[in-house]
Parts: structure tokens; sequence; C-alpha cells
């Protein structure tokens, strides 16, 4: 038998109610054996081999960081690109500076075009959004270059900019186009499904076996740097599944990687491609068969409703959008109610991408409807993003047995720009409105949907504690959470809604020796300084790894 480690802190937060502070861990195995103190403790120590670990004991241990909504493939894709971004975005390699207008953001991709030695390679950026950069187009990008094709991918990775020189390289015009696809090839943009017609020549290009390995370990460097022990890759199969879970293996499965990644599969993804109900869920049960240590795919799948949020293409009620626009759906509601009963009637937990409330409202309507064809307890259906609701759905999303997945990210960045150029103030103001999930017990997550967000946990709850926007804003401070239930977000919920609970998000005695180790106690530092908190690394499954800093 192993021997015991304990490792000691200045304090150990829990986040179990029962003990839900200590100074020491006991570890053997990967596992916990006790928390308490070096005296509670010495029954295991006098009976069983044992060393005192002491390099913690200046430093605060949480358990360890969960973010249980990130799409690390779609990360390694755009973690090769250039970052042209309205904000500030800190990464494990460095910082990226904001480019705010129309203007700068166009100097900035000439200067990347003139830097750039092969006059013909693509330069692709990520970063544009219309709220900062203005409506550009084909016509703009053109004057930068004719011959080199330039690729502005939009910042809610739903849609691209493209020039002439893209659209030749890509090889795509007109006759190329369906009738009603989501495309207007003569601005050069390409938006929700319309954009798999440009992914044909962008996916190999950017996935090449080199490419993809190294935008992988750029992506491990940030899962780190954030503190995480788990992930969440939620939607396995955007580019093909069986070449995402062979990498994700490779890239992960090695006693240097000190985080797991729990694998959901994209079921919109994966109907588009097979067509065949049954034999897309044969295909979604079959994945568990590639389980290793670190990647494991269980009972979740995930579906679409409506459009990204970033780009102002999530599907709204009535009064609707200022300027009279229109969102889009990504799963039709005929083809999402469809896909939600298969996967119902075989058990699985679903998660469910909302953006705006008539999205939420079709998510809503069709749990009910399979509650009332086959009732399932503890079910798990999770509203992903939760950008915008009414107090009713989440009244709803409680009486339903529903959970909240969250990026409340939305709100620090597009708040303000939603109360000017979107939905106005009153909207704008609750989104993510966390408070009122509190106040109807629903289980309520956080997550960074990387790159949506940054993959900061602690900036996360940040946000959530505070609501304040990019320009300094205080918005619906009545949806803030408590600290305590942010860092919950963070651990014990996010652990929940991955159906993880028993293993991971608290520590205790029989769960997975994972912590996060922090310079400070979040309970004690000024609010608006949580996310301010230096973390030393991780403890993953009792080995200690310290991240870049």
């Amino acid at each position: 038998m192993s021997e015991i480690t304990v490792f000691t802190g200045r304090k150990i937060i829990t986040m179990e109610p029962s003990c839900p502070a200590a100074t020491a861990v006991a570890v053997r195995d990967g596992l916990i054996v006790e928390v308490g103190t070096l005296e509670t403790m010495r029954p295991w120590l006098e009976a069983h081999a044992h060393i005192i670990d002491d390099r913690f004991k200046e430093q605060v241990l949480m358990p360890g960081f969960i973010d249980p909504h990130l799409h690390p493939t779609m990360a390694a894709f755009i973690l090769q690109m250039e970052f042209v971004t309205a904000l500030e975005w800190r990464l494990p390699w460095g910082t990226v500076k904001p480019v705010e207008t129309q203007e700068a953001f166009l100097a900035r991709v000439a200067e990347l075009d003139a830097a750039l030695k092969d006059p013909h390679a693509p330069l692709f950026t990520w970063g544009y959004h219309r709220s900062w950069h203005g409506n550009l187009t084909l016509r703009e990008l053109d004057e930068i270059s004719n011959t080199r094709p330039i690729i502005l991918w939009h910042r809610s990775f739903h849609e691209i900019i493209v020039n002439s020189a893209a659209l030749r390289w890509m090889e795509l015009d007109q006759a190329k186009i369906p009738n009603d696809a989501q495309v207007k090839l003569a601005d050069g943009h390409f938006y929700e499904m319309g954009l798999h017609l440009a992914q044909q020549k962008i996916v190999p290009h950017l996935l090449q076996p080199e490419r993809y390995a190294a935008g992988l370990d750029r992506l491990k460097r940030v899962v780190r740097f954030g503190g995480h022990t788990t992930i969440g890759d939620m939607a396995v199969g955007i580019f093909g599944a069986e070449m995402e879970i062979a990498a994700a293996i490779a890239a992960y499965e090695n006693d240097e990687t000190p985080f797991r990644v729990e694998m959901i599969p994209d079921g919109n993804g994966l109907a588009a491609r097979m067509k065949d109900r049954e034999k897309e869920l044969e295909t979604v049960q079959g994945f568990a068969s590639h389980n290793t240590h670190r990647i494991r795919f269980s009972d979740h799948v995930k579906l679409f409703t409506d459009g990204a949020f970033f780009s102002q293409l999530m599907m709204m009620q009535a009064p609707g959008y200022i300027d009279g626009h229109h969102g889009e759906w990504l799963m039709v509601p005929e083809t999402f109610e469809e896909a939600a009963r298969t996967y119902w009637h075989a058990g699985y937990k679903i998660h469910v991408h909302c953006t705006g409330d008539l999205g939420l409202e079709l998510a809503l309507d069709v749990l009910e409807k399979l509650q009332w064809e086959r009732p399932r307890f503890d079910h798990r259906y999770t509203i992903e993003h939760f950008g915008i609701s009414t107090p009713e759905q989440v009244r709803r999303i409680a009486a339903l047995g529903a959970c909240v997945s969250a990026n409340i990210y939305y709100l620090h960045e597009l708040g303000h720009q939603y109360t000017q150029n979107g939905i106005g103030y009153e909207r704008s103001s609750q989104m993510v409105r966390l408070g009122t999930c509190m106040r109807h017990n629903v289980p309520v997550a956080v997550h960074s949907d990387y790159t949506m967000a940054p993959a900061l946990p602690l900036n996360s709850a940040w946000v959530a504690v505070n609501r304040i926007t990019a320009n300094g804003d205080v918005l619906g401070p009545e949806e803030r959470l408590s600290v305590d239930q942010a860092l919950r977000a963070i651990t014990v919920e996010a652990a929940f809604v991955l159906g993880r609970e028993n293993e991971i998000g608290s520590i205790r005695a029989g769960k997975k020796a994972d912590f996060t180790v922090l310079a400070e106690d979040p309970y004690d530092v000024p609010v608006e300084k949580l996310r301010d908190i230096s973390i030393w690394g991780t403890v993953f499954e009792g080995r200690p790894f310290e991240s870049e800093r």
C-alpha cells in the first residue's frame, strides 16, 4: 500500500458545509484519505507510513477548478490565429492589447499581412466584433490584399468575413452556395451553418497534424494557467469525432497533463453527418470505448437551439432587437425536439446551447413534453450559456428540474454594448440572471465556452460577484452571486452538471485529490479583487503541478 502524503496549508477551503475549512489534507493513490488537521488525522498517520508536505503551508487550497464547458479543438484551432480583440486577453505566453476601433483593427490586419513572408500564406485573425470594429466586408479586406487569403474569424466563432483571395483559395463561388445557405457571398460573410461551407478548405489546413498538436499544446498551457483540474469538452465532433478523440488521447493521456477532460458529443453535428438517429445514438454510445484515465465519455450529449450571442443571432421573444433584425436557429425546432427525444428516451443527460429567450423557451417546451412522455428525476437537463431569459423562465427551469451552466462573461464584455446596439438597457442589464436562479434554487455552474470567455475561473467568479462591464458599469446588481455561490459555481456545481459530483468538486474523504493552490483566501479579499488572486498551480490526483505565471 502506498504511503500517505499530507499537504498542509494556511487554509484549505473544502466547499463542504459540514467541514468548510481545514489545515491539512491526507492523500493516497490519487484520492483523499481525510481532511482536517494534523491532530484530527493522527489515527491515520499512526497506522500508515506517511510524509508531511509543507510546501503550501503559507497558501490556500481549494477544490480543483472545473470549467464544464469549453472547446479544446476549437481553441486549438483559434490559438493558431492572430488575436485582434476589443478587450485585453491574458494568455500564458503574453498579453494581447485591445484594438477598439475599425481604423485600428484594419491597421492591425494590414500590419499582420505585411509581416508574413510567404505572399500566398493565408492570414487568420480572431476577435473581430461589429460593436467595436464596424461592419467589415470583403471590400475592406480586398483593399489590404487581393492576393493573400484573409480570414477574419468573428469573436463568436460562428461566422467569418473573408476577402476575394480567400474565396478563390476556398474554391467557392455563387454556383456552389445553396440558396438557403447562411452566406452573403458578395460581402464574404459566412455565418452559423453556412460556415460549414467555408470550413471544407479551412479545417484541413488548420488541423494538419503538426498544427493541431501545437494548438492543443497551447490549450493545455491555457488550462493549467487558469488553475483547472477538470474541463468539459462540450461538443466533441465539431470537426470530426474520431480525429478529435485520437488527438485528445495523444495530447492529454500522459503523466504531464494535470487535468482530465469530460467528453460530451455534439449531437447536432453528428446528426447532420449521419442523417439517421439510431445510427447516431449507436455512435455516441460507442464513444465510451475510447475512454482512458484522463479522457472520459459518459451519458451526456449536447444539442443546440439558437445562434451565437456574440453575433446577436440569438432568437428573441418580443420586442426583439432594436434594429428589427432576427436571430437564427442552429437546430430548427422540429429537429431539436426529435434529437432531444432520442437522447432523453435513451437516458442521456442533455446539454442545450441556448442564448436568447426564445431559444430557451424552445428548450423548456421540449423538456416539458419529454417529462410528460417519460418522467425522469435528476435528469441534469442543462441550459448552456443562458444569455437572455425571463424571470418566468427561471421559475420553469426550477419546476422542471433543470440546471444552468452560464457564460457570465457575456455581461462583462457585451453588457454595455448591447444596451446601446442590441436589445436595450432593461434586458441587457439582466443578462445571465444568476441571482434569480439562486432565489429559485436552480443548480448553477459558470463556464468559459473558451474562447468565448477567458479560461480563468476566478475571472468568471469575479464577473458573477460584481457584474461589472468592460467600461466600468454595474449592470443588474440584484443578479449578483455571493462569493460563496460563485466559488461553488466553479467547483461543486460544475462537477454536478458534469455528473461527477461524487468524484470531484469538493475536498472530502474518497474524492479525487484535486486542488487549486491560491496565494490568498478568496473569502477575505475585497470582492473587486477576486480575479487578481495569484494561482500557484494545482495538485492533480495528489501530484503538484506549478502553473506558468
